[in-house]
């Protein structure tokens, strides 16, 4: 995507084994809040639920965590998970994919929750993806560009 107009709505997406944060922002671009948790059956069925989100919501991108790892971790990673996942997303949906470093997200939305001054709920995964896109958001308000987005698979 390129400067200008912000394009319209994203999603954002916290991506867990066994719970899917989502979060969306407003058509500006300019704050993302908390949307859904989808708790997970199976990749065809996660896939529908995001798509039917995407539709609903009229996003027209989604922003997915990726939780770096450090540079001396050679095995497979939560990391490498998340981008093969992403790439399956990027072939299912009709909206460009794009990872976002995600560090810290899950302590940041319990502090602000915490200064919210509401008790933290058992999931906290759709406050986390307000966080990953909120961050998102900042950065392209702050002239940083759009990043590439995610090659779909090829599966």
């Amino acid at each position: 995507m390129s400067a200008g107009a912000f394009p319209g709505r994203l999603l954002g997406v916290d991506y867990g084994l066994k719970v899917i944060g989502l979060a969306i922002s407003d058509p500006t671009g300019l704050l993302a809040r908390p949307l859904d948790l989808l708790r997970r059956t199976s990749k065809r069925e996660d896939f529908a639920h995001i798509y039917t989100v995407i539709a609903t919501h009229g996003a027209v991108g989604l922003v997915v965590g990726l939780p770096e790892s450090p540079p001396h971790i050679t095995v497979y990673t939560q990391a490498d998970r998340v981008r093969l996942w992403a790439s399956r997303l990027a072939a299912a949906v009709e909206a460009p994919v794009y990872l976002w470093n995600e560090r810290y997200s899950t302590q940041e939305a319990g502090e602000l929750l915490a200064e919210a001054g509401r008790e933290r709920p058992g999931r906290i995964d759709a406050v986390a993806a307000a966080v990953i896109l909120q961050s998102f958001l900042d950065a392209r308000r702050a002239g940083e560009p759009w990043p590439e987005p995610v090659a779909p698979a090829q599966e």
